[in-house]
């Protein structure tokens, strides 16, 4: 089966880990959002990319689902003692993989071509692709003005009410090497929109120009896994920025906020009642167990939506 995977960060990469384990590498591409990209002392920071390298790597924090395994905190020590900006925390190991993609960005290489090699280099094997070579950074907008992601997700602590999103360079944007690739190859099984914030992780991908249409034209069903579980978030602020947008804090607004591109749903064990109301959509529903507190359950649920996808394939037969 040949899939691919749109992804933002931590609770994506979850999923993709499970996908990793069931598919052959050269089966497997996954589109990781880059709109949190930032330059923070003078290194480019990839928070996404990272955390799905990470996590395919085996070599991700198991505590926070962020950063590396067996870290150490020496450069942040030194930074905050010379008085540097200490809000966003770089580990020593994890600094190595800044510095060097920074250094690769400065020589003219692409972030395409960046990531494919550090991921080699730390063992991943399927195609982990950036959403863009172009710089696409997303902004918050709050009642107090516009916040650039980083500045509102981890200086403020998702703290200020947010009234929109918008994706700076977008327009401009194309999307990465191997992308459209991927999405149009007339052997796809499946595209598979991971539990990531609709709003900050996957909508950024969707904004690059011609992304959206490819998606909307593959050969291939279009599968999201809800995020939501219960009317709560599994993970980060997805909850409450559904909230402060006016938007029903529940899965039905997930599969409604990607009307036009899915074929299939998948709900949690806990929204089950909501079933009837996916497939009163016009989409086909799994109902599942979408907590992966483990890499048992990130099997599990990556197999259950391959079967899923399979179920959907004789369906159309």
């Amino acid at each position: 089966m040949r899939c691919v995977a749109l992804c933002g960060g931590v609770g994506g990469a979850k999923l993709a880990v499970g996908l990793d384990a069931l598919l052959v590498p050269e089966n497997l591409t996954i589109i990781t959002n880059t709109g949190d990209d930032f330059v923070h002392l003078g290194l480019h920071i990839s928070p996404d990319l990272d955390t799905v390298m990470y996590s395919l790597a085996g070599l991700a924090n198991p505590d926070t689902g962020w950063g590396r395994a067996g870290e150490s905190w020496r450069f942040m020590s030194a930074l905050r003692a010379l008085g540097g900006e200490d809000w966003f925390q770089l580990g020593d190991l994890d600094l190595a993989t800044h510095i060097e993609r920074s250094r690769r960005l400065a020589a003219g290489e692409s972030l395409s071509a960046v990531t494919r090699d550090l991921g080699a280099r730390l063992g991943v094997a399927p195609a982990l692709v950036p959403m863009s070579d172009a710089p696409v950074r997303t902004i918050v907008d709050t009642p107090d003005g516009p916040l650039a992601f980083q500045h509102y997700f981890v200086r403020d602590k998702c703290a200020p009410a947010v009234t929109g999103f918008r994706f700076a360079g977008a327009e401009t944007a194309q999307p990465a090497p191997g992308a459209l690739a991927a999405l149009g190859d007339p052997a796809l099984d499946a595209i598979i929109i991971c539990p990531s914030n609709p709003f900050v992780s996957i909508d950024p991908i969707l904004a690059v120009p011609g992304m959206r249409e490819a998606i909307a034209a593959a050969p291939a069903p279009v599968i999201a896994v809800s995020p939501i579980v219960g009317g709560q978030a599994i993970k980060g602020p997805t909850a409450k920025m559904m909230r402060e947008l006016g938007v029903p804090g529940d899965a039905l607004a997930i599969a409604d906020h990607y009307a036009g591109l899915l074929d299939g749903f998948v709900l949690d064990a806990t929204d089950q009642p909501l079933a009837r109301q996916i497939r009163d959509r016009e989409l086909q529903c799994l109902v599942s167990d979408t907590l992966m507190t483990g890499y048992e359950e990130k099997l599990a649920l990556a197999r259950a939506v391959l079967q899923f996808v399979q179920q959907m394939q004789q369906k159309a037969t």
